[in-house]
């Protein structure tokens, strides 16, 4: 069987006759070939990404998805050693867990948008929970992003577009009046 009549099988198209022309139908994932053909913002090298999540796999996930597209990254395991790396670092972008052991994203988020030094940083949340108010309650309380996980990669580099000013660099889009200053 040649190479036609196997795509033709694959695609449940059935054989050609001699002499016929053949249409060989798109395969269905263009979308994804689509998508990754779609001009991005691009980011500014030198980029710091901060990700702070007790699971090691999803640490490992964003750790090559980012470095992939040349950020730099910052990790760890729970809320306190985050906050400790995004003073000390300085990071531009955070992914921050809402589950975590000891201190909670939701008080990590509100230590962070309290402190001077992290205020002006973008932080998604990203959550297993199937909760739909922890969307509501994470940008209530000063997050920039939500994203649930699973996440795909698209998923993730577009939440970042958003984020990524003129310049290259994500930046917090509604900062509210209170934290001006």
């Amino acid at each position: 069987m040649g190479i036609l009549q196997r795509l033709m099988r694959l695609f449940g198209q059935p054989a050609p006759v001699a002499g016929e022309e053949v249409i060989v139908p798109e395969p269905p994932f263009t979308e994804g070939i689509e998508r990754r053909m779609k001009e991005r913002k691009p980011s500014a090298p030198g980029i710091k990404v901060l990700i702070i999540d007790d699971s090691t796999t999803i640490v490992a996930l964003l750790r090559r998805m980012m470095r992939q597209n040349d950020f730099e990254t910052l990790e760890a395991g729970d809320a306190e050693g985050g906050i400790e790396l995004a003073r000390t670092e300085v990071p531009h972008l955070i992914f921050l867990d809402i589950v975590l052991p000891g201190m909670n994203g939701f008080n990590a988020l509100r230590v962070l948008r309290r402190d001077p030094l992290t205020r002006h940083i973008p932080i998604i949340m990203i959550s297993g929970n199937e909760q739909a108010t922890e969307e509501f309650y994470v940008h209530r309380i000063g997050a920039d992003d939500f994203m649930k996980k699973p996440f795909a990669r698209a998923e993730v580099f577009a939440r970042i577009e958003r984020l990524v000013d003129e310049e290259g660099i994500p930046r917090r889009v509604n900062v509210p009046a209170t934290e001006i200053g």
